[in-house]
């Protein structure tokens, strides 16, 4: 138990690096400037972005956990999380090694066209609706370190004490959004983080992969 809070951590801060959840947000950001929008309101629609990412997923968990709590199978859910997050990590290695690969962890192209429409009312209610529907989209294709999670804490705890660890792995996930929602409310400071990002996000996904693999195969022998 003294290394599970760790492993929630180091999962939750592996799942931040979303590339989709900064794509839209550097996408909303980029467009309110476009609209001449004060630095205040930026701010006001980016946060409530954040707040609609973190709240549908924490939704998404707690179904997840209650599901999960119909299962009183000692270990083997947590086994089963790490198998998931062992394929997760092989998937993500071969679409960037192999980009014809045909299954591929992104959101679906189907998506793009409703986050388009959401993005250009330009309103804040429109900027939670956003990241509400980010976060459903996303789960799909980058939930593996999430799923994973949800496993370990069916087997080590109960609901509530779960719960717990649900909230602190939401804020962990959407802490390097608001640290680039701040920064990037200037517009130089966001041109130059969109031009580093798309320079580093191809080996950052590697690495990170990589270490996702290690983690789930430890655990896997360890559960």
């Amino acid at each position: 138990m003294t290394w599970f809070p760790f492993i929630i951590m180091g999962a939750a801060a592996a799942d931040s690096i979303n590339p989709c959840a900064f794509s839209v947000l550097f996408l909303t950001i980029a467009f309110l400037f476009s609209l001449g929008k004060e630095r205040k309101f930026i701010l006001g629609a980016g946060a409530t972005y954040i707040a609609g990412i973190g709240i549908t997923y924490i939704f998404i968990g707690v179904g997840i956990l209650k599901v999960l709590s119909f299962f009183a199978i000692p270990n083997a859910i947590g086994k089963i999380g790490a198998g998931i997050l062992v394929l997760y990590s092989v998937l993500g290695l071969i679409n960037e090694f192999f980009p014809e690969f045909p299954l591929k962890l992104k959101m679906p192209e189907q998506s793009h066209e409703t986050i388009a429409k959401v993005v250009h009312k330009g309103t804040i209610p429109a900027a939670f609706i956003l990241g509400v529907l980010v976060g459903l989209f996303e789960f799909p294709c980058t939930g593996g370190p999430y799923l994973f999670v949800l496993s370990l804490l069916h087997d080590k705890e109960s609901f509530w004490s779960g719960l717990g660890y649900l909230i602190l792995y939401n804020a962990i996930f959407v802490l390097p959004l608001v640290i680039i929602l701040v920064l990037a409310t200037n517009r130089a400071v966001l041109d130059r983080i969109e031009k580093i990002r798309k320079i580093e996000t191809k080996k950052g996904r590697i690495v990170l992969d990589s270490v996702l693999l290690l983690i789930g195969l430890a655990l896997i022998m360890m559960l």
